[in-house]
């Protein structure tokens, strides 16, 4: 039962990961959202059920992506209202995507749901309160606080402290009161600050000095191994020193087959595997 669950979740997540990988400046987004949302679970007394269940979903949320356009997806500039419509249709295709897989019970509704908001006003069905899926509500408020938190083409990323008071500000309103305050609570106490800003355990996430954070580093790089900007195709050279990582520029520039989105394996077996060990073994 887990080891076919793990082959279905290895499909989503690869095609999570590619789908991701067409925005240069959404570098380990998926990964953060699953992070936070498994911190917030496991502070919040969840099952070990919820605690699989959002980590999975967190890091599928966005699945529903691959029907947006790349000029929409990637667009330099902030969104236009028309632009904004197409966007949100998202969440109901991810949800859409999954009709009949194996795991749709587990994972469709936190999909679909995760941009309604706890007072109605969301989407796509404008839920409200309790009748958002619990998963969902968690995913929610760490997606939230990721894009707030994550630059953008047109701007730069928040402030930690601004972002939390604007989730303050939404208590009740757009986030579920509980998890939003967890998430506050573990941001202000430093619980947050290995998952803020990294693409992996360890890994902060690299710049091009250029276009931005638009550099994928894997945690399995090592001293020496050539990364490059998915904008530009500027070549960096990965240095680690005590415990530390960086990019530094070589001068170079890689050939256009580096823009091609590679998934990371090895990132994607390591949350699954950590995922399914919170659900029973039968």
């Amino acid at each position: 039962m887990r080891a076919q669950m793990e082959q279905e979740l290895i499909g989503l997540f690869t095609m999570a990961a590619m789908i991701e990988a067409r925005d240069p400046f959404t570098v380990g987004h998926a990964w953060r959202v699953s992070r936070y949302s498994r911190l917030i679970a496991e502070n919040s007394v969840q099952s070990e059920a919820v605690i699989a269940q959002v980590s999975i979903a967190g890091f599928l949320h966005d699945l529903g992506k691959i029907g947006i356009s790349d000029a929409v997806l990637t667009r330099p500039e902030r969104l236009i209202e028309s632009e904004y419509e197409i966007v949100k249709e998202h969440a109901a295709v991810g949800a859409r995507l999954l009709a009949g897989h194996p795991l749709a019970d587990m994972l469709a509704g936190v999909i679909r749901h995760h941009h309604e908001h706890f007072d109605g006003s969301g989407y796509p069905d404008g839920l409200a309160g309790l009748d958002i899926p619990l998963a969902a509500r968690i995913v929610s408020v760490c997606d939230a606080f990721d894009a707030m938190t994550s630059a953008r083409p047109w701007r730069r990323a928040m402030p930690l402290e601004k972002a939390l008071e604007i989730i303050e500000a939404g208590y009740g309103q757009q986030f579920d009161q509980d998890f939003a305050e967890r998430l506050v609570r573990l941001a202000r106490s430093g619980s947050l600050s290995h998952i803020l800003g990294h693409s992996d355990l360890g890994v902060p996430v690299q710049e091009c000095p250029g276009c931005g954070p638009c550099v994928t580093v894997f945690r399995t790089h090592v001293q020496g191994d050539k990364v490059y900007c998915r904008s530009c195709a500027n070549e960096f050279m990965v240095e680690r020193q005590a415990g530390a990582l960086r990019i530094v520029a070589t001068g170079s520039k890689g050939r256009p087959s580096v823009a091609v989105p590679e998934p990371d394996a090895e990132l994607i077996s390591r949350l699954i595997l950590d995922a399914l060990g919170h659900l029973p073994a039968a």
